[in-house]
C-alpha cells in the first residue's frame, strides 16, 4: 500500500537541514500520509485560468497535499473534450504550486455520453402499487414517477426520469396482509395502457368481476438518467473514461458515495425496487430460475405459506446489491492502478447516508466494506465504530473523514476528536455556505489550519491504525431484511457502549467472513487487518450461511472469547436451521444486552486490556446519534503508540504536562495540543511526536528545550534517529543535534488574512 513506508524520508515538500536558505515548504513529504482537501468545480472554474484562484489561496494557506476533486457544474461531463482539457490545465497548475489533484471521474459525471451510447442500459425504478377493483365498473389507475437528486445533481442534472412502461400486473385476494398464492394471476394482457410518459404510466384494469378477485397490484417501471448498476457495459464504460485521462498528471481518481440513485426514506413500505432486465437475469441465475417480477410483489407483501420464499428472495435480491457494487468499485480501483501506476489514489468515501440503515440498504447494500480504497475513507457522521473497521481493512495506519458544517467551531471540534479515533479530516468546504464561492477559503482564516499541521506530525510515525480490542460483527443479511427478527439493526447501539466504556470496539458486517477478510491467525486470534480480537460479538445471525458457524468454531478455543446476542433459526435461503447448536457451545450467550456487556468489561479488565478516553461526545445528524470522543483525551494505536491529545480550548492546542504511565516506565512530556510515544520491547524511545514541545523524558532520552518546537522524531528500520521540526527557521538546538543531524524543516502555512 502506498504512504505506508514513512520511515524511507522524501526531501519532496520539505528541506534538509543544512540546505541553505531554500524556502521550507508546509506540505508533507511525499511518503507520509497526506494532508487533504476538497475542490468542488462550478461554472467559474472552466472560465479561462478559472482554476488558478483556488489553487493559488490553498497552495499558500492550507497544508493539503491533495485536493479530492468534483465537478458541480451544469452541463459538464468528464468525457466532453473542453472538460478534459481543463482538468489537465489544472492539473499541472496544481503540481507547479506542490499540490497534487485526485480528479472524479465517476461515471455518473458522463451519464448523458452513458446514455446516448448504451440507451438500453439505463437503471429502472420499478414502483409497486395495489388498488381495490371495481366489482362492476373498470379501473384507472395511475402511477407516478419521481425525480431523484443527490450531490451529484443538485445543481445539474437530475436522476431524471426518461420513460415508463408497464411491466405487469396481477390480481389476488390478500388475508391480512399476506396475499393467497392460490387466488394470484398474471392479467396484464387483460389491461390496457391508456398513456405512458416520463412523468407517469395510466393503466386501464378489467372489472373485479372479470379479474375473479378484489385485488390487484400494478407494477411500472421508470427508467432515469444513470446507468444501471447492472448494466453489461458499465464496467467497461468505466474503464474507457480512465483510460482518456491517462495524459493527464493526476494524482489519483475519485469514486464518491457510489450505488443506485438516492432514497431519502429507505422505502419503508417497501413497494420500491431497484430493477431492470440485466437485474432479472442475474436474479433467476442465482435463484434457479426464479421470477424477480413476481418475487418483488412476495418480497412487499408476502404469500400465505410461502415465508421461508419471501426470506429467500430478500436475501439474494439485497445480497446482490453489496456485491455488484463491490465488484464496479473494485474494478475502478483495479483500473486507477493500471492507468496510474501503484501509486495513483482512489479516494474518496463509498459511504452515501452516513449511517448503517436500510437508506444505505438500497443505496448500495451496505458495501462499505468491500469498497475497494488505499485508504479507509468515510464522510459526514458516519459512525466512528465503521472509521475505524475500515482503516484494518485496507491495512491503513489512518482514515480520513470527508466533513462539512456551516459552523467553523465543529470543524475545530472534530479535528482533535478524530485524533483520539485514529483518524483526519478531509476537509470539505464551509456548507451551506453564504458565499459559495469563498466557501474554502473560510477554514484558512484562524488557527484551524495550525491545528492540523500540528496534528499531522504524528503522520510521520503513525504505523498502524486505533487499537479496538472488540468487534461486533453484524448479520448482514439480518439487519437488510425487512420480514427478519432485526431489520436496520446493524449493531451501531452495542457498539456505541463500546465506545463509550473505554473500549473502542470496530462494527464489521458478516460477510466479511465470507470473502476470507476476517481471519484467524496462527495463535488462534481472530484478525481484521493487523488487529487482533480480545472479544468478538456475533450479532443477529439469523440467515447466516452455514461458512459462518465453521469460522466460529474453527476459533473457538483460540486466543478471541466469543459472545453472540440474537437467534440463528433460519439459514441464507430462509429455511428452518439449528444455528445456535451448529455454533461452537464456548460462545456465550445472552439475551439481555447490560448483562452480556458486563460480562464483557469485566473480562477486559481482567485481561489487563487499558480503556482509552471514554467517547463522551456524540455524534448527530442524518436522524442518528452515536458515540465520539472527546477533545481532550489519550488512545492507543496496534503497534503501542500512545497518544494523548488536548483540544478543547484553543483550537492550536491546549498545554500538556503530563505523566505517562506505559508498561511501568515513565514519559514525561511538556507541550501544546498532542504528545504521542512509542516504546520498543525493552522501555527504549523508538517514536515520538510533539506540539510546541518544551520538555520530554522518557529512559533513554531527555529533551530541554528553550523555545517550543512542534517536532516528530523517529528511528528508521536501520535503527538511525530521524526528525522533523516544523516552523523553526532558527539553528536546529544543539540538543536535538545530539540525538541526530538529520532534519527535515516544514512550515505551517500562515493564515489567509481576513
Amino acid at each position: 500500500m502506498i504512504y505506508q513506508a514513512v520511515w524511507i524520508i522524501a526531501l519532496v515538500g520539505g528541506m534538509v537541514m543544512g540546505a541553505g536558505n531554500a524556502s521550507i515548504d508546509h506540505r508533507l513529504p511525499d511518503t507520509v500520509m497526506p494532508a487533504l482537501g476538497c475542490w468542488f468545480w462550478q461554472d467559474k472554474e472552466f472560465m479561462p485560468d478559472g482554476y488558478k484562484s483556488f489553487i493559488d489561496t490553498v497552495s499558500a494557506y492550507s497544508p493539503y497535499n491533495m485536493l479530492t476533486t468534483s465537478i458541480r457544474a451544469p452541463g459538464k461531463e468528464v468525457t466532453d473534450t473542453d472538460v478534459h482539457e481543463q482538468i489537465n490545465a489544472a492539473a499541472r497548475y496544481a503540481r507547479n504550486k506542490g499540490l497534487s489533484l485526485v480528479m472524479d471521474l465517476d461515471v455518473r459525471l458522463a451519464r448523458r455520453a452513458f446514455a446516448a451510447k448504451y440507451p438500453g442500459e439505463l437503471q429502472e425504478m420499478l414502483l409497486l402499487k395495489e388498488i381495490e377493483l371495481s366489482r362492476h365498473d373498470q379501473t384507472d389507475v395511475v402511477v407516478h414517477s419521481f425525480d431523484l437528486s443527490d450531490h451529484y445533481t443538485h445543481r445539474t442534472t437530475h436522476y431524471i426520469p426518461l420513460h415508463g412502461a408497464l411491466k405487469r400486473v396481477y390480481t389476488y385476494d390478500r388475508d391480512r396482509q399476506e396475499i393467497d398464492p392460490g387466488t394470484l394471476r398474471d392479467i396484464t394482457v387483460q389491461c390496457k395502457i391508456l398513456s405512458l410518459s416520463a412523468d407517469s404510466v395510466k393503466v386501464r384494469l378489467p372489472t373485479g368481476k372479470e379479474a375473479g378477485t378484489s385485488l390487484a397490484c400494478v407494477l411500472v417501471s421508470f427508467t432515469h438518467l444513470t446507468p444501471d448498476v447492472f448494466a453489461p457495459h458499465l464496467i467497461d464504460f468505466q474503464r474507457d473514461i480512465i483510460n482518456s485521462y491517462r495524459d493527464v498528471p493526476l494524482a489519483g481518481v475519485c469514486k464518491d458515495e457510489w450505488g443506485f440513485p438516492p432514497c431519502f426514506d429507505g422505502n419503508p413500505a417497501k413497494n420500491q425496487f431497484w430493477y431492470s432486465d440485466d437485474r432479472a437475469r442475474h436474479y433467476a441465475d442465482r435463484t434457479g430460475g426464479r421470477d424477480l417480477l413476481e418475487d418483488c410483489l412476495l418480497m412487499h407483501f408476502g404469500f400465505s405459506g410461502k415465508e421461508n420464499e419471501r426470506l429467500m428472495a430478500i436475501n439474494h435480491f439485497m445480497e446482490m446489491s453489496w456485491q455488484r457494487n463491490a465488484a464496479i468499485e473494485d474494478d475502478f480501483y483495479r483500473t486507477v492502478k493500471k492507468v496510474f501506476g501503484s501509486a495513483g489514489v482512489v479516494a474518496t468515501h463509498p459511504t452515501w447516508w452516513p449511517y448503517p440503515d436500510m437508506r444505505e440498504f438500497k443505496k448500495n447494500g451496505l458495501d462499505w466494506w468491500m469498497a475497494t480504497r488505499d485508504w479507509a475513507q468515510t464522510d459526514e457522521v458516519t459512525p466512528f465504530a465503521v472509521r475505524s473497521a475500515l482503516a484494518k481493512k485496507w491495512h491503513s495506519p489512518l482514515w480520513y473523514n470527508m466533513y462539512y458544517s456551516k459552523n467553523i467551531e465543529d470543524y475545530e471540534r472534530s479535528i482533535w476528536r478524530y485524533v483520539l479515533a485514529g483518524g483526519r479530516i478531509n476537509y470539505h468546504p464551509l456548507y451551506p455556505a453564504k458565499d459559495p464561492d469563498h466557501a474554502a477559503e473560510a477554514l484558512l482564516h484562524g488557527n484551524l489550519m495550525k491545528a492540523e499541521s500540528r496534528i499531522r506530525l504524528l503522520n510521520f510515525i503513525s504505523q498502524t491504525p486505533l487499537d479496538c480490542p472488540v468487534a461486533v460483527i453484524f448479520g448482514h443479511s439480518c439487519a437488510m431484511n425487512w420480514a427478519g427478527p432485526a431489520y436496520n439493526d446493524a449493531g451501531m447501539d452495542l457498539a456505541d457502549e463500546f465506545w463509550r466504556n473505554g473500549f473502542p470496539a470496530d462494527l464489521i458486517p458478516s460477510s466479511e467472513i465470507e470473502t476470507n477478510s476476517i481471519t484467524i491467525d496462527d495463535d488462534g486470534w481472530i484478525c481484521y487487518g493487523a488487529q487482533r480480537y480480545a472479544v468478538v460479538i456475533l450479532y443477529h445471525p439469523e440467515f447466516e450461511k452455514r461458512d459462518i458457524a465453521d469460522f466460529f468454531n474453527s476459533a473457538a478455543g483460540g486466543s478471541t472469547a466469543l459472545f453472540r446476542i440474537g437467534d440463528w433459526t433460519r439459514d441464507f435461503q430462509g429455511r428452518t436451521f439449528q444455528g445456535n447448536r451448529a455454533l461452537p457451545p464456548s460462545m456465550i450467550s445472552e439475551s439481555d444486552t447490560p448483562t452480556l456487556l458486563k460480562k464483557i468489561f469485566t473480562l477486559l479488565d481482567s485481561l489487563k486490556i487499558q480503556r482509552q478516553s471514554p467517547a463522551t461526545d456524540s455524534l448527530r445528524g442524518f436522524k442518528h446519534i452515536s458515540s465520539a470522543p472527546p477533545t481532550t483525551g489519550f488512545c492507543r494505536l496496534i503497534d503501542g503508540t500512545l497518544i494523548q491529545i488536548a483540544g478543547t480550548h484553543q483550537v492550536s492546542g491546549d498545554p500538556i504536562q503530563t505523566h505517562i504511565q506505559i508498561d511501568g516506565r515513565e514519559v514525561i512530556f511538556d507541550a501544546l495540543g498532542l504528545a504521542a510515544v512509542k516504546l520498543d520491547a525493552r522501555g527504549q524511545l523508538e517514536a515520538m511526536a510533539a506540539g510546541g514541545l518544551k520538555y520530554f523524558h522518557c529512559a533513554d532520552q531527555k529533551i530541554n528545550l528553550e523555545e517550543r518546537i512542534d517536532l516528530a522524531l523517529w528511528k528508521s528500520k536501520k535503527g538511525k534517529w530521524r526528525g522533523v521540526v516544523q516552523d523553526r527557521t532558527a539553528e536546529i538546538p544543539s540538543s536535538l543535534l545530539a540525538i541526530t543531524e538529520e532534519w527535515i524543516r516544514i512550515s505551517s502555512p500562515p493564515p489567509l488574512p481576513e
